[in-house]
């Protein structure tokens, strides 16, 4: 599928409690969250199935269940609930009528026009804002070839500092540096570390390795976001061919002697790894189970595999 990207200013956003075309949707420059980074932030996808002329949302739910746990990280005052979330996104893709597939923004942030970095609401003085946009979105990244990454000098947030499991919006400059270093050394993208020299994650997505037939990722408390897309494949994979998935920690050696790597998440999807650091991976070859996955996620995501029907939730009826 070809999709078209970019952002239509046209299109209709949810913003002060309202739908309003997008280009309406604005803040102050003085805004809290502009001036100290101090929001949060999902990344959800909606997936167009031309046979049933049908856009499904994926995993909608389970995002804004995570929406919620980054609020309460940084003390956002999020007023709406998961299943009321969910309902304002249906609606909000209704009115745009997409007929690709699509990426949805939701943006939770303190609002206050105030200079200072304290995150404490006082007198109604700083509170929260809702925004939600939607966009067309093809591929984050290219998943036919597979990729060739580094691993950065970069290294990951710890949860001490910036809890890297929670999408906050000043925390991803620290995915920006490493991403960006990648890109102008002529990778693809990188995996960063965590302080102790172990695998955290890829720039902005999790990360799993194959040795001898099993599925090996990365412990929640290895400074990684609690990925929807992670927890999808753990139970695909599963489910679908028998393979378990160890989770533990992962050295950097690892990824140099197992079999195969893939980066999986809302905006990777499932994106395999034929080189790190110029080593090829396993033969250099996406490998067998990264090709299965992702054949198999593609079909889960659509809305085509039955089984899994209620993960993904229907924008339009009748």
């Amino acid at each position: 599928m070809v999709v078209k990207e970019g952002t239509d200013l046209d299109s209709i956003a949810y913003f002060g409690g309202k739908f309003v075309p997008l280009k309406d949707a604005q803040i102050n420059i003085m805004t809290h969250a502009f001036q100290y980074g101090t929001g949060v932030f999902e990344g959800i996808r909606g997936y167009w199935n031309e046979e049933e002329k049908q856009m499904y949302i994926f995993r909608l739910r389970e995002h804004y269940v995570r929406l919620a746990n980054s609020c309460k990280i940084i003390r956002l005052e999020l007023d709406k609930s998961a299943d009321e979330l969910c309902n304002i996104t249906v609606e909000l893709m209704k009115r745009n009528k997409p007929v690709c597939d699509m990426y949805i923004r939701p943006n939770v942030y303190k609002a206050g026009i105030n200079v200072g970095p304290s995150l404490l609401n006082k007198n109604g003085s700083n509170p929260t804002g809702l925004s939600i946009c939607t966009m067309p979105m093809g591929e984050y990244l290219d998943l036919e070839k597979g990729l060739h990454v580094s691993v950065s000098s970069w290294t990951r947030l710890e949860d001490n500092a910036l809890p890297p499991r929670g999408k906050i919006q000043g925390s991803y400059v620290n995915t920006a540096l490493a991403k960006t270093d990648a890109i102008l050394s002529g990778f693809d993208d990188t995996i960063v570390l965590s302080s102790d020299g172990q695998v955290s994650e890829g720039s902005a997505m999790n990360i799993f390795i194959v040795r001898d037939g099993k599925l090996i990722t990365t412990p929640v408390t290895s400074n990684i976001l609690e990925g929807v897309t992670r927890s999808t494949i753990i139970d695909l994979a599963k489910s679908e061919f028998d393979v378990e998935t160890e989770v533990r920690p992962i050295d950097r050696s690892e990824l140099y002697i197992c079999d195969e790597v893939f980066f999986c998440g809302t905006g990777a999807q499932v994106s395999p790894t034929t080189m790190i650091d110029h080593r090829p991976v396993g033969t250099g070859a996406i490998g067998a189970i990264s090709k299965k996955l992702q054949e198999l996620y593609f079909n889960v995501v659509r809305g085509r595999n039955h089984r899994y029907k209620s993960w993904c939730t229907p924008v339009f009826t009748g």
